[in-house]
């Protein structure tokens, strides 16, 4: 017969501490601090069209060259904390092949010269459809529109320019947000100000924009929680845990948009908050989200320079976590797909091979054979969550994962 299990004592809710009176503040920021982007991501269009149309009239093939975008293709260095693009670059050159793919890719070019210079913009599903009357240069799917934006953004990067800055936004919105936070933002019409504060949103939260950096940001708060699901973000705020440690909590919904990535990134930089990760204790959670959050992808490593939040430390749920907190019976056996993804991990990711501690974490979750959510602390009650298990783990954050 096994030892019967200790159930933790009742919660009771602690009062909430003296507020600290500094105020952190963030003015707006120019896309990587590098002057006036639009006029650089208007020069850096005409500069590739102007080239493509000069090696064509010498009755040469034009070409463009853009980096190789995936995990095979970077690098990652503690001290730097983000992963960094590699040596690898693909080359589109205009022959019969890619006649097509050439053509799409100068059109994206011109509705981006466009859009930057009429201060207008388009959602990457509008850009799709915008290509249906290009003839046989539009696209068949979104995918493939995807995939040429993508290939433009890479081949931009290098002048510090970025989707967003030639006005291609994505559908999705990002994280919402409570907490100790003033966001400073302006009327597009009247340049009149407008002050959101998240402490003030009742039931409701502020939700990211789709571009930030044009944003002010003003701060009572001593660090930011990022939080993964939906609902754990909803218990958090219907009690006001954010007033009661003085944090701002930011929801991912899953991976994090490259908005909210870059929101955190600015709370971490320049509010120089810590920033703490709560997300589930399976290989998705650590291996996609939060790696995405801190380090950034390897699709996206010639921006993640200026969206990942290399501060970032792993608060929880962790392996560790299920023991000593007694979950072993609110767990989920891993799926195949858990176990190839974690085993991806150990073999293919710069990030956690550059981890011992993670390394040790991913196989002792694989030895487990178990996942866990963040909702399996309500085994013992609704708000053990955030009356026992946060403050628990908030007393040691030495302690955390890299």
């Amino acid at each position: 017969m096994s030892p019967a299990r200790k159930t933790p004592k009742k919660a009771t809710r602690k009062a909430a501490p003296k507020r600290r009176k500094r105020v952190r503040k963030a003015a707006p920021r120019d896309d990587g601090g590098k002057g006036n982007l639009k006029d650089v991501a208007l020069c850096g269009i005409q500069e590739v069209a102007a080239e493509v149309l000069e090696v064509a009239n010498k009755g040469a093939l034009p070409e463009m060259t853009m980096p190789q975008r995936s995990l095979a293709n970077v690098t990652y260095d503690r001290k730097t904390g983000y992963f960094e693009l590699g040596d690898h670059f693909k080359t589109r050159t205009l022959d019969v092949n890619s006649v097509k793919t050439f053509a799409q890719t100068l059109r994206l070019m011109s509705l981006a010269k466009e859009m930057v210079s009429g201060d207008d913009f388009a959602t990457k599903r509008e850009a799709y459809y915008v290509s249906k009357n290009w003839g046989e240069a539009r696209f068949g799917e979104q995918r493939e529109s995807d995939t040429v934006l993508d290939d433009i953004e890479g081949m931009f990067s290098i002048r510090d320019v970025t989707r967003e800055t030639l006005r291609f936004i994505p559908e999705e919105h990002g994280g919402s947000v409570v907490g100790p936070l003033t966001v400073i933002d302006r009327d597009p019409e009247t340049g009149e100000e407008i002050r959101s504060v998240c402490e003030s949103m009742g039931s409701g939260a502020y939700t990211v924009p789709s571009s930030v950096d044009h944003l002010g940001l003003e701060s009572t708060a001593d660090f930011v929680l990022a939080i993964e699901t939906g609902g754990m973000f909803q218990r958090l705020n219907h009690h006001r845990w954010w007033r009661t440690f003085n944090c701002i909590l930011v929801e991912t919904g899953g991976v994090p948009t490259r908005a909210t990535r870059r929101f955190v990134r600015r709370l971490s930089i320049d509010l120089k908050l810590p920033v703490y990760a709560f997300v589930d204790c399976d290989p998705y959670g650590i291996c996609n989200i939060y790696r995405t959050l801190k380090v950034g992808s390897g699709a996206a490593a010639h921006v993640n320079r200026r969206f990942c939040v290399p501060n970032a430390k792993y608060l929880g749920v962790t392996p560790q976590d299920i023991i000593d907190f007694d979950l072993e019976d609110a767990t989920h056996p891993l799926l195949p797909v858990d176990i190839k993804r974690a085993k991806d991990a150990l073999k293919n990711d710069p990030f956690f091979k550059a981890q011992p501690k993670w390394k040790k974490a991913i196989r002792q979750m694989l030895k487990m054979g178990v996942r866990a959510e963040q909702q399996a602390f309500a085994k013992w009650g609704l708000n053990f969550v955030l009356e026992e298990y946060l403050p628990a783990k908030l007393k040691n954050p030495r302690g955390f994962l890299p």
